[in-house]
């Protein structure tokens, strides 16, 4: 398919890996932080597979980075979450809530901390480069606050070990669950992570120079070619499986990080200061009315994702929502994520849900669905 088939305009950029993902077989394209990301390689099933046996390739470049540099850098980011970053070393990454004054969520990133001053945000879809700049402007910190030229591949999947030994060495194996590294690739310039959208073994690499994507994108699947490699898409069933959020969808600027069950992610008892704390400690003290769980619908396979809320009932009153819902095939089932009213949300309790084929019965149970201690993606 050419590109003319796509509809492409000036206003929402490509990522310095197009053209490689259109030679390799991407024919769908979504928008995500004003970027294009290509969202279909093919049959999601096959994507599904390919991932959990060997390794996929998926342009992220749409994880746009908030640069926060300056010396009161490691202050101001501390500002923008609530989750305590006191412990958090050179070299380290930590999944974050960036929450508003209300205490809603406005992103959900990775957070990287490349030196003593410097950090990225590696962000979900909204737009925290603003918020960021409009925070500091009150501040009174002197930080410095950008979009860098950083453009994120996710290699992932059981081989993407194999395939990141071949690329980069043998001590690649050192890198540790949700830490990074520096490293050069005959000259290209990146920051690598052992961190992914995908709950399986994986790679973040950023690239630093996006005249270099294609180069890099060809450079990795050719080093992947005896392990199976495929170029992909980030896997809709796998992250659900896992239980892993959407912004926009699983959450958004009116939920709460209690909601779903993120307490870890929030520092409430130290002397921290962050945006929205007052908030935060007064729906801890009320409590929440809702709560996010893990559902079965009983049902047909699910012919793909949802693309709009689907209503969940109980006694045919409207209690909910379906935020994420996907067949898989490795567990056999129908599985969802939805927000629901607090009091229906005990595991076992059996509700209905109102899909675009029909109204069929569902049960709330234990999520994530698959390996719900993450021991694939942080002992792999």
């Amino acid at each position: 398919m050419s590109n003319k088939n796509f509809g492409f305009g000036t206003q929402i950029r490509k990522s310095p890996y197009f053209d490689s993902t259109v030679k390799w077989g991407a024919t769908g394209f979504s928008v995500y932080n004003h970027m294009y990301i290509p969202r279909d390689f093919g049959d999601p099933e096959q994507n599904f597979w390919n991932l959990i046996e060997k390794a996929i390739l998926c342009d992220v470049a749409v994880e746009r980075q908030v640069e926060i540099t300056g010396p009161d850098a490691y202050k101001f980011t501390q500002l923008l979450t609530p989750r305590d970053l006191s412990k958090l070393a050179i070299g380290q990454c930590k999944y974050v809530l960036i929450t508003n004054n209300d205490g809603g969520i406005l992103n959900d990133p990775v957070l990287l901390r490349l030196d003593e001053n410097h950090f990225w945000l590696s962000l979900a879809d909204s737009d925290v480069l603003l918020w960021a700049q409009g925070v500091a402007v009150n501040s009174g910190l002197n930080v410095q606050i950008k979009e860098p030229d950083v453009s994120p591949l996710q290699l992932q999947g059981p081989t993407s070990g194999d395939i990141m030994v071949k690329l980069f060495g043998e001590d690649i194996k050192d890198l540790k669950y949700y830490w990074l590294k520096e490293y050069n690739l005959d000259g290209i310039p990146l920051i690598i992570s052992r961190t992914g959208w995908s709950s399986e073994l994986g790679y973040e690499i950023y690239l630093r120079d996006g005249s270099k994507g294609n180069e890099l994108y060809e450079k990795i699947m050719e080093a992947g070619k005896e392990h199976g490699l495929k170029p992909g898409h980030t896997s809709s069933i796998r992250r659900i499986e896992g239980g892993m959020l959407s912004y926009h969808a699983d959450a958004d600027i009116d939920t709460n990080p209690f909601e779903l069950g993120l307490d870890r992610l929030v520092s409430l008892d130290s002397d921290i200061d962050f945006v929205g704390k007052k908030a935060l400690k007064k729906i801890k003290q009320d409590g929440i009315k809702r709560k996010q769980v893990g559902l079965e619908i009983d049902c047909k396979p699910l012919t793909g994702p949802n693309t709009t809320f689907w209503p969940v009932e109980k006694d045919n009153k409207k209690i909910g929502k379906i935020t994420s819902a996907v067949y898989s095939p490795r567990l056999k089932k129908n599985i969802a994520l939805a927000m629901i009213e607090i009091e229906q949300s005990e595991t076992g309790t059996k509700l209905e849900v109102i899909t675009n084929e029909g109204k069929y019965n569902s049960v709330v149970v234990e999520k994530p669905f698959y390996d719900p201690k993450k021991k694939i993606a942080s002992s792999s």
